[in-house]
């Protein structure tokens, strides 16, 4: 039976910290526009801001649809299914935003994330996610599986990857800059690496 939270803490908390992938959804306002649906992973790149905010590492890949759906609607839905352990499914469902590295929170959202080595992976932006609705259901159907390790391609991919030279692979890329929709995508070029 589903249960609805008023905050994500105690126990919720702690489920979803402990995964080690989650799910995002997100979609354009057209009715004909394309859904995207994208797995998650890299131990420490998500992150409990409070009881009602979460945030994730948004790193370099070969499209952009969830930072324009956002950029244009705001919706998006997390997802992170019980692989192991007890069934549990818990979705957060709310409203987002892609923060870039000119932003002035991006200095103080980075520190949410000290187990990651940004430089390595080619972060481009940190997602805010402010909850409205937070839900669970029982997960029963979702089958065990076991968790290794993290690969390593990603980072061995980026790391030797510079704000320019990754804004340059971002330019050669066809839904970057622009989603599959046309909507407006990833800001280019990038602006530099903030210190933190």
């Amino acid at each position: 039976m589903g249960k609805t939270y008023e905050r994500i803490d105690g126990r919720l908390r702690t489920f979803i910290e402990e995964q080690p992938m989650f799910f995002t959804a997100t979609a354009p306002l057209s009715g004909d526009g394309t859904v995207n649906l994208s797995p998650k992973g890299l131990r420490g790149s998500f992150a409990v801001v409070d009881d009602r905010t979460v945030a994730y590492l948004d790193f370099a890949g070969s499209n952009a649809e969830t930072i324009a759906h956002l950029r244009e609607n705001g919706r998006i839905t997390l997802m992170w299914c019980a692989f192991s352990g007890p069934p549990n499914i818990v979705r957060v469902h709310g409203r987002g935003e892609p923060v870039f590295r000119d932003d002035p929170r991006w200095v103080d959202l980075v520190r949410f994330f000290p187990d990651i080595d940004t430089s390595v992976h080619g972060l481009r932006a940190i997602i805010l996610v402010r909850a409205e609705l937070i839900r669970d259901t029982c997960g029963y159907a979702v089958p065990l599986m076991t968790y290794d390790a993290d690969r390593d391609l990603h980072g061995r991919r980026f790391a030797r990857e510079d704000d320019a030279s990754l804004s340059g692979y971002f330019a050669g890329k066809e839904h970057v800059a622009s989603s599959i929709d046309g909507l407006p995508g990833l800001p280019l070029p990038l602006p530099p690496t903030p210190a933190v």
